[in-house]
Protein backbone atom coordinates (compact mmCIF):
# COMPACT_ATOMS: atom_id res chain seq x y z
CA UNK A 1 0.00 0.00 0.00
CA UNK A 2 2.79 2.22 0.88
CA UNK A 3 3.85 1.49 -3.10
CA UNK A 4 0.90 3.21 -4.45
CA UNK A 5 0.75 6.20 -2.35
CA UNK A 6 4.69 6.58 -3.13
CA UNK A 7 3.56 6.51 -7.04
CA UNK A 8 1.06 8.89 -6.45
CA UNK A 9 3.00 11.43 -5.01
CA UNK A 10 5.67 11.20 -7.84
CA UNK A 11 2.63 11.47 -10.46
CA UNK A 12 1.66 14.37 -8.71
CA UNK A 13 4.97 16.40 -9.25
CA UNK A 14 5.87 15.11 -12.84
CA UNK A 15 2.44 16.35 -13.39
CA UNK A 16 3.19 20.31 -11.82
CA UNK A 17 6.75 20.20 -12.98
CA UNK A 18 5.31 19.93 -16.01
CA UNK A 19 2.58 21.75 -16.05
CA UNK A 20 4.62 24.48 -14.93
CA UNK A 21 7.46 24.87 -16.54
CA UNK A 22 6.17 24.97 -20.21
CA UNK A 23 3.51 27.99 -19.29
CA UNK A 24 6.06 29.57 -17.97
CA UNK A 25 8.15 29.00 -21.08
CA UNK A 26 5.19 30.07 -23.27
CA UNK A 27 4.77 33.02 -21.37
CA UNK A 28 8.65 33.97 -21.80
CA UNK A 29 7.99 33.65 -25.35
CA UNK A 30 4.49 35.67 -25.23
CA UNK A 31 6.57 38.56 -23.46
CA UNK A 32 9.53 38.42 -25.42
CA UNK A 33 7.40 38.55 -29.10
CA UNK A 34 5.28 41.48 -27.40
CA UNK A 35 8.56 43.62 -26.24
CA UNK A 36 9.92 43.32 -29.49
CA UNK A 37 6.67 44.40 -31.55
CA UNK A 38 6.08 47.43 -29.11
CA UNK A 39 9.63 48.10 -29.85
CA UNK A 40 9.10 47.98 -33.89
CA UNK A 41 5.61 49.78 -33.72
CA UNK A 42 4.94 52.16 -29.88
CA UNK A 43 1.86 53.55 -31.21
CA UNK A 44 0.58 50.08 -31.17
CA UNK A 45 1.56 49.68 -27.51
CA UNK A 46 -1.84 49.09 -26.29
CA UNK A 47 -3.36 46.81 -28.26
CA UNK A 48 0.26 44.79 -27.92
CA UNK A 49 0.24 44.79 -24.51
CA UNK A 50 -3.87 43.96 -24.45
CA UNK A 51 -3.46 40.72 -26.42
CA UNK A 52 -0.14 39.94 -24.74
CA UNK A 53 -2.29 40.04 -21.07
CA UNK A 54 -4.89 37.92 -22.92
CA UNK A 55 -2.44 35.00 -24.11
CA UNK A 56 -0.74 34.90 -21.25
CA UNK A 57 -3.64 34.64 -19.46
CA UNK A 58 -4.10 31.70 -21.47
CA UNK A 59 -0.72 30.19 -21.02
CA UNK A 60 -1.46 30.23 -17.26
CA UNK A 61 -4.52 28.68 -17.16
CA UNK A 62 -2.54 26.02 -18.76
CA UNK A 63 -0.53 25.65 -15.36
CA UNK A 64 -3.96 25.64 -13.17
CA UNK A 65 -5.42 22.63 -15.16
CA UNK A 66 -1.98 20.53 -14.56
CA UNK A 67 -2.87 21.96 -10.45
CA UNK A 68 -5.96 20.50 -10.59
CA UNK A 69 -4.87 17.06 -12.55
CA UNK A 70 -2.43 16.86 -10.25
CA UNK A 71 -4.78 17.28 -6.90
CA UNK A 72 -7.00 14.45 -8.52
CA UNK A 73 -4.14 12.28 -9.09
CA UNK A 74 -3.67 12.69 -5.31
CA UNK A 75 -6.72 12.52 -4.27
CA UNK A 76 -9.31 10.71 -6.10
CA UNK A 77 -7.44 7.99 -7.50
Amino acid sequence: MENIEAVKMLAMAFTIAIGAVWPAIAIMGIGKSALQAVGRNPEASSKIQGLAVFGMAFAEAIAIYALVVALIIGFAL
